[in-house]
């Protein structure tokens, strides 16, 4: 894994062509008053480089589409690289470096809740936008007006999931395997109220591990002699892949289901054949005969050698909401951006977006499962 990540670190420093230098935040060439500045602030090195790095070369994508066609306001955009490491001490760091350049609009990131949540007071203190694509704790919107998820709060994704298992699997004991992690003990506890509250399934077992962990055979043997039949797993995709096999090994039959985001290519590779079953509710789907996102998925392919993800998607998504937010104030002034965020309709290859008046975004999910080594669309 370390090995993998340290490829892709490579590769996609050489990516890094929109006047921006990787890591430093420092651009390799200032055109003070003529372009329109944008941060990006996500783990680009470290155990969730791969997200970070998936990410930027969404956001490289939209900005590289919208330069070729003349900029926004006439001017050229530059995206600012952090990285944060997915660590909330960095990210408090650059926060405060990002909020000092007064060219900077807005910002994409953070990666997890609880980066996210420690980076966005100092955002909303400043008056600058901060659009995360990933941040699905419900404290996290409500930090302020300046602060805004391009995704769902995690109840809506496990309303999904419970779904799937009451109603497509009919399936009645379900435990649930969470990462110790801010993020995870608040998603891990709504999915266990959801579970709870369907009368047609029955919460067995709820175990918690560490994030860092490879070995989840505890957890497992305790979910198994709780007579477990489906297992929703609500971690990293660095969870899935290991599980998928340890718990495959102890019980063959057991069903398992993740959250958005393991809806990536990196799972499949992780996990092989232990993944096969598993779901995923997801707010884009790469196979999608849109032509909007045939080419998004071809040119994200070509640079990045896979599918893009439902977070990447969003990714993307997100710099063009805040562009085209840019574009209809016909200024930069922050304020006017950010009530033109708040009440844009942007028709995104996730969906149409809007924000509700603490910056939430709704989304319609599909239902994706992996069969044959590839993620289908549930039907």
């Amino acid at each position: 894994m370390k090995k993998k990540c340290s490829f892709l670190v490579l590769m996609v420093a050489g990516l890094l062509s929109i006047s921006a230098v990787f890591g430093s935040g420092q651009k390799a060439a200032p055109g003070s008053g003529n372009t329109v500045k944008i941060a990006v602030a996500l783990p680009m090195t470290g155990d969730n480089a791969e997200y970070g790095q998936s990410f930027l070369t969404a956001a490289q994508i939209m900005v590289e589409q919208w330069n070729k066609a003349g900029g926004v306001l006439g001017k050229q955009i530059d995206l600012v690289i952090y990285d944060d490491k997915n660590s909330a001490e960095e990210a408090a760091s650059i926060a405060q470096k990002i909020v000092s350049d007064k060219d900077i609009i807005g910002v994409l990131g953070h990666f997890s809740s609880g980066v996210s949540m420690t980076a966005a007071p100092t955002y909303q203190e400043s008056k600058v936008i901060e659009i995360s694509n990933c941040a699905s704790h419900p404290d996290y919107s409500k930090i302020g007006n300046y602060i805004f998820r391009n995704n769902t709060v995690i109840t809506e994704e496990f309303k999904v999931i419970v779904d799937v298992v009451a109603n497509d699997l009919n399936i009645n004991k379900v435990g649930i395997i969470a990462i110790k992690t801010d993020w995870g003990t608040t998603a891990g506890g709504i999915a266990a109220d959801l579970i709870k509250a369907n009368d047609k399934l029955t919460l067995v077992a709820y175990e918690q591990v560490l994030e860092t962990s490879d070995d989840y055979s505890p957890a497992i043997a305790k979910l198994k002699a709780a007579g477990a039949e489906a297992v929703v797993a609500v971690g990293m995709y660095s969870l899935y892949g290991p599980l998928a096999r340890q718990y495959k090994e102890a019980d063959p039959n057991i069903q398992l289901l993740g959250v958005s985001n393991a809806y990536t290519q990196q799972i499949i590779q992780l996990g092989g054949s232990a993944v096969e079953g598993l779901f995923a509710p997801v707010s884009f789907f790469a196979e999608s005969d849109d032509p909007a996102v045939i080419e998004f998925v071809t040119e994200f392919k070509k640079r990045f050698g896979m599918e893009p993800s439902s977070l990447a998607a969003q990714a993307y998504d997100s710099i063009g909401i805040l562009l085209e937010a840019i574009k209809q104030t016909g200024s930069l002034d922050r304020d006017k951006v950010r009530d033109r965020v708040n009440s844009i309709n942007y028709a995104g290859i996730t969906g149409p977006t809007q924000f509700d008046a603490i910056g939430d975004a709704s989304k319609v999910f599909q239902k994706v499962v992996i069969q044959g080594g590839k993620f289908v669309q549930y039907k």
